[in-house]
């Protein structure tokens, strides 16, 4: 039976169509306008197996979170299933992890897209002062705006969704016809570690899907919509990552080493000229710009209702009295994203990011684990992954794999984040069961 400990207040109107659109969106990110010269250069055409590893292992994970999407239908996405499964103190952790470790990471590795992007055209921005400032203006503007009003944040975030998708489609349909037969042909393949190394990296690219599901408790039909959603939606990002690899790849070949920070504006370069280099460059950085807006709109609102549940600390969910906007979440979300813009670039902070949401999923794999092995309430079916335990094993291999190929001092920084946040867990309940025992002594 589909679990519903909470209330449902939402209309459920979201269909397999909404969902998997909805996917998409979430999931092709800014990213891509980067990754795949960083991936070609590391892998050269094996570049192309390094997606379908990525889309394997996705698809693993999409079908445990298809699993108990079916089963939890309240709305939270994976800190619901968590928490479902093991309890608040699970649920808490893996909320902070996405929040900070994914959303602030991500929203940063972004920033430096735009930052090389736009370079490319003032040189300037390649002095670290000069980014830091660019950083601190777009992260000002953002801020503003989203504390100021979020209905032209909405509509800001519905533009750039188009914008980032149109340049994408035709860069496939009209690159085709610049392809060098040559540039697909490699010569030797990469070693294992070259290969894990680029795939963490490759992973930023795939990760975002389950926001989409945020809105879990909006699914109509969830134990039919959320498979063949999650399905249908991930089948169409990996089909449009695999051309785009291969075009860029094809049309560039070696001399992707020299276009590393924009390599499909030097695509359009080649298709159109000058002009479409220049564009492209615009668009990716106006799409970089838009992804991480649209994260300042809606990740502030995670913290503040996580501030009103306690998850986050209390001062996070005050309202500004005049632009009724949770203020001081998005102020704070904005710092944390600048600071880590300034701390590193793409690569680094995507390693990072990819690492955090990789520890999100393996959670949400265990939860699927464990809900299975609770007895159905009746007999009503929800959707089941087939082949027993092969499907989560698989996707639990690959992440343990992948997390394996962090350097010593990416693996330092993921263990002080976690204890942090079990420390902040700790210091919470503390502070919750001195209020209680205080109030019960008033009384």
């Amino acid at each position: 039976m589909p679990i519903t400990k909470k209330k449902e207040r939402l209309k459920r109107i979201v269909g397999v169509s909404g969902l998997a659109l909805s996917i998409v969106s979430f999931t092709i990110g800014a990213g891509i306008f980067a990754l795949p010269a960083m991936v070609g250069i590391a892998l050269g055409p094996f570049a192309v197996f390094g997606y379908v590893f990525c889309g394997i292992m996705l698809a693993s994970i999409m079908l445990c979170y298809a699993e108990i999407g079916s089963r939890i239908t309240t709305e939270g996405g994976s800190y619901a299933y968590v928490e479902a499964a093991f309890g608040d103190f699970a649920g808490f952790v893996v909320n902070w992890i996405f929040v900070f470790g994914w959303s602030i990471l991500g929203d940063a590795a972004l920033l430096n897209i735009v930052a090389d992007s736009l370079a490319v055209i003032f040189p300037s921005l390649s002095d670290p002062w000069m980014r830091a400032l660019l950083f601190l203006v777009l992260i000002g503007f953002m801020v503003i705006i989203n504390i100021m009003s979020a209905k032209q944040g909405v509509i800001f975030v519905k533009f750039i969704t188009v914008l980032k998708l149109l340049p994408l489609i035709a860069i496939i349909l009209f690159g085709f016809g610049n392809i060098q037969p040559g540039n697909l042909h490699w010569e030797h393949i990469p070693s294992v570690k070259t290969f894990g190394n680029t795939a963490l990296v490759l992973f930023f690219a795939f990760a975002g899907f389950e926001s989409a599901l945020g809105v879990s408790g909006e699914i109509k039909d969830p134990k039919r919509t959320v498979p063949f959603g999650i399905m249908l939606g991930g089948l169409l990002v990996l089909i449009l990552y695999l051309l785009l690899q291969a075009v860029t790849q094809g049309v560039l070949g070696e001399g992707m080493a020299a276009v590393k920070d924009a390599p499909l504006a030097a695509v359009a370069e080649k298709i159109v000229g000058k002009a479409g280099g220049t564009i492209l460059l615009i668009t990716a950085a106006v799409s970089c710009f838009g992804a991480v807006f649209g994260d300042v709109l809606n990740t502030p609102r995670v913290l503040f209702a996580g501030a009103n549940d306690g998850l986050f600390p209390k001062f996070l969910g005050r309202v500004h009295s005049k632009y009724v906007t949770p203020y001081l979440a998005i102020l704070v979300f904005g710092i944390l994203i600048f600071i880590f813009s300034v701390s590193g670039g793409f690569k680094q902070l995507a390693i990072l990011a990819s690492a955090a949401i990789l520890l999100v999923y393996l959670s949400v794999i265990l939860a699927t684990i464990k809900l299975r092995m609770t007895k159905q309430e009746t007999s009503e079916k929800t959707f089941r992954i087939p082949g027993g335990l092969i499907i989560p094993v698989i996707g639990i291999a690959s992440i343990v794999w992948l997390l394996t190929g962090l350097s010593k001092w990416e693996i330092l920084s993921m263990v002080i984040f976690i204890a942090a946040i079990i420390l902040m867990y700790g210091i919470m309940r503390w502070l919750k069961k001195k209020e209680k025992i205080e109030g019960l002594a008033e009384v």
